[in-house]
């Protein structure tokens, strides 16, 4: 029986790679998105669904999700839709610091939270949740991102514990860099003047030359299927070669070694 995936987050980037892979592994797509009018790839794909959902909109969540389930099987619900609120801490609003959670983790919540009766009466399903090496350790400007993410992984492992008698699963994969237009399309930015040297320094790593070594979104949509397909009972999956080198260096370090380590790297 072919099986079907329901994507947030799927208009461009990792999202629209993963419902490009899963379409050609035979596949139905559930694709979701902001502005769907304003698709044109995924609209062209056979046994692909292209629907409106904003992540931020709690009651878009149940009404559309009760319209997909009430004429369609879902599989698997991959949580992607997110961006990165970038810069430190006292140059963001209050405005923005909710809009970065109510998106990168109410949305994840409330979305999980809207499939979870319908996984639970079929005692099967998997949930899969995007976050990034950045939800695993912390890193400079990045506090409110880390938050958002760290969030996601803890959700996650409660959730997988939770749901496990039920026959659900719950999964992470934390990329690290990715080939995506994530850095101009989905990173805002805070600046204020008493940090200009670390902003300078942290921007470093979002220079095009930098990028060019992250990892494609390709390959990290092939691991989220890979997690949606291996029958294993695995937490988190960390996906790129830069991903796995922080986790692993992260994992053969104490947490105060790591402290010091990041802090004398960005002391100025």
């Amino acid at each position: 029986m072919k099986k079907t995936i329901f994507i947030t987050g799927a208009s461009s980037g990792l999202g629209k790679a993963a419902a490009r892979l899963f379409q050609e592994k035979g596949w139905s797509v559930i694709a979701t998105m902001r502005q769907p009018e304003k698709e044109t790839e995924l609209t062209s794909l056979e046994n692909v669904k292209v629907i409106a959902l904003d992540v931020t909109n709690s009651l878009q969540i149940k009404q559309t999700i009760n319209q997909v389930l009430a004429t369609e099987n879902v599989d698997v619900v991959l949580n992607n839709a997110g961006y990165g609120l970038i810069g430190p801490l006292e140059s963001f609003s209050e405005e923005q610091i909710e809009n970065q959670l109510q998106t990168n983790l109410f949305g994840v919540i409330n979305v999980s939270r809207a499939f979870v009766p319908y996984f639970r009466e079929r005692k099967s399903g998997t949930f899969i949740n995007i976050t990034s090496t950045f939800g695993l350790l912390g890193y400079p400007t990045c506090s409110i991102y880390n938050a958002s993410k760290f969030a996601v992984d803890g959700f996650s492992e409660g959730l997988a514990y939770e749901l496990a008698q039920f026959g659900i699963k719950v999964k992470v994969v934390a990329p690290g860099g990715m080939q995506t237009d994530f850095a101009g399309r989905s990173l805002q930015g805070g600046l204020h003047v008493a940090y200009k040297q670390l902003i300078k320094k942290v921007s470093e790593g979002y220079s095009e030359e930098q990028i060019a070594n992250y990892t494609k979104a390709e390959t990290v949509a092939q691991i989220i299927y890979d997690a949606a397909t291996d029958e294993k009972n695995q937490l988190r999956y960390i996906a790129g070669k830069d991903a796995n080198e922080l986790y692993n260096e992260r994992l053969s370090v104490t947490p105060e070694n790591q402290f010091q380590k990041m802090r004398t790297q960005f002391l100025m």
